[in-house]
């Protein structure tokens, strides 16, 4: 392979100085028409990219920002379950698959997020840098790509708190997260615990549900969130007020994902209310399993608003966070922290929707209320 052409060969070229081709990509307005289409002439012939890194290092900006994010199959799946290969010349397959199977895998709410934060960047310049936790050494890992980009967003219990509180230091950090504590970090996130007490009245008024039961199962912050909006509504409708949720054990499927086990002698509830979609499927999957028939003896709902939830039978009913939003929510804070060095840190709560499907009791095409 030939060796690449560097800037001094482009100036060389065209006749022109190595800081006028360096102007000329960084800042073209600043450059006299002609010669900029001498430079551009000189680099197509000579097959020259500018390096990212190297104006980078010359501006003290990247134009990149990062993502630390979190893949549940990719973690979850053990060494065995690895995924089918395909080689050219092999036979179609036919492979029967429920119409919701799919979408159990993806999208979820991370990747929903991460949409919102590659149209915003997209739309502002910048480039993404996705990774995710290492089993090998995470805080190495972050620290190392926090060396290549302007700001960074994580989700929760992706890295410890001292490695954030280190990042954050150095450049903007934005939490897509219930903010836990006083971390001075920007958080991104939504009324959690509006949203779930509005679910909850709805059991309770709408449908006359009054032994309801709370299934944990996220990180800790919005648990406690959404945990306390379920308590706010029993205490107003003077109903049982339990101390803690149930947190059920999980278990790794065929398919390598992480899913709820409930007990077999578990006494049930008129309704479960879940801290999550994804707690609510499994739990509509064992009920269904068990032959129970959901809503008409047990009512579910769920939190978040992913799209297996619009797809499995029955619909399930659910506060549905504004996840696209969001992450352009994130690039927004992270890039007006970029452009303001020292700005204060910000905490954004977005406001969600109840959505009224099938699994509580409501009928088809129900309305969709916001709050």
């Amino acid at each position: 392979m030939a060796k690449a052409a560097t800037v001094y060969d482009v100036a060389e070229r065209a006749g022109v100085s190595i800081a006028t081709v360096s102007m000329t990509f960084r800042r073209p307005d600043k450059v006299k028409g002609s010669t900029r289409d001498l430079v551009h002439a000189a680099a197509r012939e000579l097959q020259y990219v500018p390096s990212a890194s190297a104006r980078g290092l010359a501006n003290g900006r990247t134009r990149a920002l990062g993502l630390f994010s979190y893949d549940y199959l990719v973690e979850a799946r053990p060494a065995a379950a690895a995924v089918p290969g395909f080689t050219p010349g092999d036979p179609v397959q036919v492979v029967r698959e429920g119409p919701d199977e799919m979408c159990r895998d993806f999208p979820l709410y991370a990747d929903e997020v991460r949409r919102g934060m590659e149209i915003a960047s997209w739309e502002r310049g910048y480039a993404v840098m996705i990774g995710g936790p290492s089993h090998a050494n995470p805080a190495a890992f972050v620290t190392d790509v926090a060396g290549r980009v302007d700001g960074l967003a994580v989700f929760p219990q992706t890295l410890p708190p001292e490695s954030l509180e280190h990042i954050a230091g150095r450049i903007p950090v934005v939490s897509v997260s219930e903010p836990p504590t006083d971390d001075r970090l920007s958080h991104v996130t939504v009324d959690n615990r509006g949203g779930m007490r509005a679910i909850t009245e709805h059991l309770v008024r709408d449908h006359g549900r009054r032994d309801l039961m709370f299934v944990g199962g996220l990180n800790p912050a919005e648990a406690r969130a959404r945990f306390d909006g379920f308590r706010d509504a029993l205490r107003a409708a003077r109903l049982r007020v339990p101390r803690k949720p149930l947190v059920p054990g999980t278990r790794i499927d065929a398919r390598g994902r992480a899913v709820v086990e409930l007990p077999a002698d578990l006494e049930l509830p008129e309704a479960f209310v879940c801290a999550t979609d994804d707690v609510a499927l499994d739990i509509m999957e064992i009920l269904a399993d068990r032959g129970i028939d959901v809503p008409g003896t047990v009512a579910v709902t769920g939190f978040d608003g992913i799209a297996a939830g619009r797809i499995v039978r029955p619909a399930l009913t659910t506060v549905q966070q504004p996840m696209v939003e969001m992450g352009k929510v994130v690039v927004e804070i992270l890039t007006a922290s970029i452009e303001e060095p020292g700005r204060a840190p910000e905490v954004r709560e977005m406001p969600v929707q109840m959505v009224l499907r099938e699994s509580c009791g409501c009928p088809p095409r129900s309305a969709r209320w916001a709050y």
